[in-house]
């Protein structure tokens, strides 16, 4: 991993175990992600495929399973480079609290002396928007049981 880190987090007023239910079901990223356009299991809690609505294909490896505490995954193209992903559930009084971290692998594309302005400037803030809707679609699936319509909370450059 190259030292960078992307959170976010976001508050919801549900039960923990509820919650847990919904980000580790099958097919979960159907409910509430609203940028993926299929998300298929190949290997239950082990291995899944996610579609973007811009066709791009990501293969999700997950490598440690925390039931009711989050899970911990590698994701990127088959045979390309991989960004390491953190899901952690944090009970709360009332409810919980759901972080998303990621540690975005370092493109080869990108001067080594650029990156890191790179990341600050680009990197950082468009990864910040993804995981911000991904977490508003988490809590809007909740609060409404209603999956997620495709750039519900606008487009993404990357993936929509």
């Amino acid at each position: 991993m190259n030292g960078f880190k992307v959170s976010k987090k976001i508050i919801l007023n549900h039960n923990p175990d509820v919650v847990w239910e919904i980000i580790s079901s099958k097919n979960a990223l159907e409910l509430f992600h609203p940028y993926c356009l299929k998300n298929d299991v190949i290997d239950y809690k082990k291995k899944d495929k996610l579609v973007y609505l811009n066709g791009l294909t990501y293969f999700r490896e997950f490598y440690a399973w925390k039931p009711n505490n989050g899970f911990e995954l590698s994701i990127g193209k088959k045979r390309g480079k991989k960004s390491k992903v953190l899901w952690e559930i944090k009970i709360l009084d009332r409810g919980c609290e759901v972080k998303i971290s990621v540690f975005p692998y370092r493109s080869s594309k990108i001067p080594k002396y650029f990156y890191t302005i790179f990341n600050i400037l680009i990197i950082k803030p468009k990864l910040r928007k993804y995981l911000q809707s991904v977490l508003k679609g988490l809590k809007f699936y909740l609060d409404t049981n209603i999956n997620v319509k495709k750039n519900q909370f606008g487009k993404h450059s990357w993936f929509s």
